[in-house]
Order: C-alpha cells, then structure tokens, then sequence
C-alpha cells in the first residue's frame, strides 16, 4: 500500500512539472514500447538488467527515482548546463602540486589524457583575479574595467577606496578563512602553485589512469574513513580482488545497523564514486589515431560496473547512492537561496551584463530546486542529544575533510582536478546544510555574519551539482542505447 501511495506521488509530481498533456503522450509511448519489447527476443531482457531493479522510492527519504529523473532532465539539466558555461563558474583556481599527505608520491601519469591545461592569466576575466571580497561588493561595479595586467593589479589594490560597509566585508572573510565549518581542506589561492583551470577546456572523461595507485584511493577513502572495520567486507568494484563466494551482504547488514549519518555518509561517497565512473563511461576513449582522437559511450565498461550479474547486485546499490546524492545537493542549493537572492551578492567577473546574466540565471535554478516537493529532511540528522550529535557532527566533518586531502593522491591531474572540485562541491552543500540558522539570519544589505562562501566553494558547488545532474542525464542515453541494441 505504501508503495502504491508513493509511486501515485511521483506521477503526481511529474503531472506538476510537465504539464498533463505531455505526461499523457509520454505514459502513451511507455506503453506502446513495452508492448514492442514484449514481443522482442528474451535477451533483451538482460541488456536492461542494469535499470530493471533502478525504480522506486530511495531508502532514508522519500522520494522515488522516478520524480527525480523527471525533474532533473526537463527542468534542472538545461538550465545548469547553461550556468556552469557562464565565465564566473567556468574558471576554477586550484593547486594540482600539492604532495600527497598519506603516503609517498607514486609519481603522476604519464598519459596525454591526464595533463591538465592551465588557463592563461590575460584570459581570465578581471574581476575574478581582483579578490574574493569584490565579486560580493557593489562597490567594485562602478570602477573602470581595464584590460592589461598592470591595470589589473591596480584594481586587485582597491582596498584603500573602499567603503566601511566592504572593508567590514573583507574582515569577514579573513575570519571565514578560519573558521571550522568548513568539510574539506581549501586550496591557498594565493599559492604559487596555484593556477586557473578552464573546466570547459578540460572536460571530465576517461584518460586511462587505472591500476594500484587509482585503487589506493578509493581503497582508502572506503577502508579509513567510512566508519567501517577492516573486518567488514565492502565489494568495491568488479576489478577490485576478488574475496570469493563473499557478495557483500555482511557488509549491508553491518551498514544497516548503523546510525542514520554514518549510513548517510557512505552513501555520500557511494554515490560520488557511481558519479564519476557514469563520466567516464559516457566520455571514454573509444579512438586514438593520428591527429584524430573518438570520445563516446563504452556500453561495456558501463555493464561492468553497474549490471547487477557483474557485479554480484551491487551496481543497482550504486545508482541509488547516485541519486541519494542528488537529493543532498538538491537540498543544499534550495536552502542557500537566500544567500544569492540578496542584492549585495554579484557574481563578479567585472562585465556587467554578464554578471547580471549570471545571477539572473543561478536564481532560476535555485528557485526550480526550492520547487521541487520531495526534498531529503536533513533535520533528521544529528538530531539526537545535544552533546552526541556535536562529537558525531564533528567525527563526520572530519572523516570527510579527510577525503578532501586524500584527493591530493590522485596521480592523474584531470582526475585529480575533477575529483578535488566535486569533493569540494559535495562539501560546500553539507557545510549549508548545516548552517540553516546562519542562512536565515543573513542580512540583505550588510555583509554576511556567520556564514560565508568563497568564489572557489561556490564555483565548486556548482559544477558538481552539475557534475550530478549530467549523469543522471547520461544513465536516460544508457538506456536508450540499451534498448537501441537489442
């Protein structure tokens, strides 16, 4: 009956979004497609086994998968594409040399793929290399845009002019910088080491970084720092060693009867993981001649990881820890709302009316996700004795900024790049989703107290959420390619 209840829910809630007549055609072609597939040979029923059991509602909310592909492909995918094109959230400053702080360098990959190209200083726009403090300021909208470096460091010097309502802004962030709300260990954009990635120049997609030292990574986030005893067998992954008849199921049943956060942490990382490996087989290297080199989708890779034969049940786990996160980042970006909405806050870049295109843009998202009525309850978390939840609040912040600097040991820089920006990312949303107080209080036209963002948190948040919403995209083409093969 529950089930029913729900599934009614989510047709309720794509009968909202799109609209009655679109969702009639579209139940009309479900139908008639399953009459086809129905008269098609047995084997196409294995070719669909990666989704046959991808359906329903998610454990820990209330909310069923169904809802959210509906949502996420018509509503959010178009219009966060857009956004992450925009110049303020395409330039991310990071530091790719930082020295792994858990074992010895292993050396970083060899493979064209891996390198990552830095963007040149003179194609960075202005405002993004004057200071954090001005890309909230409404002061620095009326200095003079300039074009060469000199310039360029003059207005970076705009401190001495500037008003008391921003050098109070500028104190604030200063105390920002140390302040202990942070999930993840910050890349020090002054270092100079540091450098501006253009993400649209270096696309997440398989470059081949593979074996020990990629496995060393994920062994160690999964083994060290998701609450779990070595004697609890995780399975990883198919290519992972094999630990024979063991499926894992010890595994799940220990996971179950843990805590709500400690679940909700694994499924977290879980759910990063599946991300980054839809990328990859979505964006695999199918080609590689001379002078000619084929990006596309490897089916094969795709079933190794996810088909529950392969992978002994667990792939249909790891979808769902997919969109598990997809609802924690979804959260985050309608709960910070108002923290954009305020008219002290620009995304700076130094071109006015790109700026204002950009803002206008990020407040359609936010306002789509604050619409969306089958949000995860964060409230639910941490809920328990005063003194308990703080040392477990603390323990989860500290076992995840600790994943933060594991990132730090990834030898290919793109994956390194990409894999410090959506770990960052999934950070910013778990630091808002705990701020709620510090949110409500802000206030319209006075800087931030209690809660701020850099422009490297929230470019991260950002491109990770959109990070998000492009694989859920990519598992709809999975399926169709799927149904395409039969």
């Amino acid at each position: 009956m529950i089930n029913i209840t729900l599934r009614c829910r989510g047709l309720a809630l794509v009968v909202f979004l799109l609209g009655s007549d679109f969702v009639l055609g579209w139940l009309n072609n479900i139908k008639s497609g399953s009459t086809q597939q129905s008269q098609r040979s047995i084997t196409s029923s294995s070719d669909q086994s990666c989704f046959c059991h991808l359906t329903g509602v998610l454990d820990d909310c209330f909310c069923d998968i169904e809802s959210i592909d509906v949502f996420n492909n018509f509503k959010i995918y178009p219009k966060i594409q857009k956004l992450i094109e925009r110049d303020f959230f395409r330039y991310y400053k990071v530091n790719l040399k930082r020295p792994c702080p858990f074992w010895p360098d292993d050396g970083h990959c060899s493979i064209k793929d891996c390198q990552v190209e830095p963007c040149p200083e003179s194609k960075v726009p202005m405002g993004i290399k004057a200071g954090n403090y001005n890309k909230y300021s409404q002061d620095t909208n009326t200095v003079k845009q300039t074009e060469d470096c000199v310039q360029a460091n003059q207005l970076g010097a705009i401190n001495s002019t500037l008003s008391n309502q921003s050098k109070e802004a500028f104190v604030d962030w200063a105390r920002h910088d140390d302040a202990k709300d942070h999930f993840c260990e910050l890349d020090d954009e002054t270092s100079p080491d540091a450098e501006y990635v253009d993400l649209l120049f270096n696309p997440e997609r398989y470059t081949g970084y593979k074996g020990p030292s990629a496995w060393r990574v994920w062994n160690s986030i999964y083994e060290e720092n998701c609450f779990k005893p070595r004697s609890v067998y995780r399975p990883l992954n198919p290519l992972a060693p094999s630990r024979g008849d063991d499926d894992g199921e010890g595994f799940y049943n220990w996971l179950e009867g843990l805590c709500l956060e400690k679940r909700v942490f694994y499924r977290l990382i879980s759910g990063l993981h599946t991300s980054i490996n839809i990328h990859l087989c979505a964006k695999y290297l199918i080609q590689e001649s001379w002078g000619k080199t084929t990006w596309g989708t490897n089916m094969k890779e795709f079933r190794h990881r996810f088909d529950p034969v392969e992978t002994k049940g667990e792939g249909t786990r790891r979808l769902k820890n997919l969109y598990f996160l997809y609802l924690i980042e979804l959260r985050a970006l309608s709960k910070v709302a108002p923290y954009f909405e305020r008219t002290i806050v620009d995304l700076y870049t130094g071109n006015a009316e790109e700026d204002a295109a950009t803002k206008e843009l990020l407040l359609q998202v936010l306002n789509e996700t604050k619409a969306f009525p089958m949000h995860f309850d964060e409230k639910s978390m941490f809920a328990g004795g005063k003194t308990e939840a703080k040392i477990l609040m603390e323990e989860f912040r500290l076992h995840f900024k600790n994943i933060s600097r594991i990132m730090d040991c990834v030898g290919c820089s793109k994956c390194r790049l990409w894999g410090k920006l959506q770990t960052q990312g999934l950070g910013t949303a778990l630091k808002i989703l705990f701020s709620e107080k510090q949110i409500k209080n802000l206030s319209e036209n006075s800087p931030s107290k209690g809660f701020q963002l850099t422009r490297q948190e929230i470019v991260a948040l950002l491109n990770a959420f959109g990070r998000l919403s492009t694989s859920i995209m990519e598992l709809q083409n999975f399926r169709t390619l799927l149904q395409d093969n039969r």
